[in-house]
Formats: structure tokens, C-alpha cells, sequence
């Protein structure tokens, strides 16, 4: 299933993302740290869900309190839950 997730609070705009029985895959951000967020998507290629949401969540940016890592652990749990009620 394709995922695209709208942030809030972040420079970047949208994650999309595929994610298939739990795993995470084909992710981007729109906006943003350029060199940054290509390291998190590759970094995070292939990951379950809750791994993702275990490592990224809860990660803030200077004085803001959520990151564009954070939004994306959002959008892997919320894309998740979509894919389990189906």
C-alpha cells in the first residue's frame, strides 16, 4: 500500500512511503534537509514499522517539538494501523 502523509510542524511538506505486512519501503520526503532525509529513507528501507517508530519517534529539531524523523515515525504507525484495519 502507498502512503502519503502530510506533516505538521516540519520544512518538509509530505513522506510518502510503500508499506507491505509491517515493513517500510520506497520512502520520501518532500521538503526539507535534502542530504538528511535521503539518509533516514535509505537508512530506514526494508524496517518494520515498529522499529521505525522505536528508533525515530519522539526526535525533535532545534527548538521545535516534533522532527521530520518523528513525523515519519507518525505516518509509519498510522499507515500501519490503515493496512490492519484494511
Amino acid at each position: 500500500m502507498h502512503y502519503r502523509y502530510k506533516t505538521k510542524g516540519t520544512c518538509a511538506q509530505f513522506i510518502n512511503f510503500d508499506i507491505n505486512n509491517g515493513i517500510v519501503s520506497n520512502v520520501s520526503f518532500e521538503g526539507g534537509c535534502n542530504g538528511n532525509l535521503k539518509a533516514i529513507s535509505k537508512l530506514t528501507d526494508g524496517m518494520p514499522a515498529e522499529k521505525i517508530n522505536e528508533v525515530l519517534l519522539g526526535n525533535t529539531c532545534g527548538p521545535r517539538d516534533t522532527s521530520c524523523a518523528d513525523q515519519f515515525a507518525k505516518a509509519v504507525m498510522a499507515a500501519k494501523a490503515e493496512e490492519a484495519a484494511g
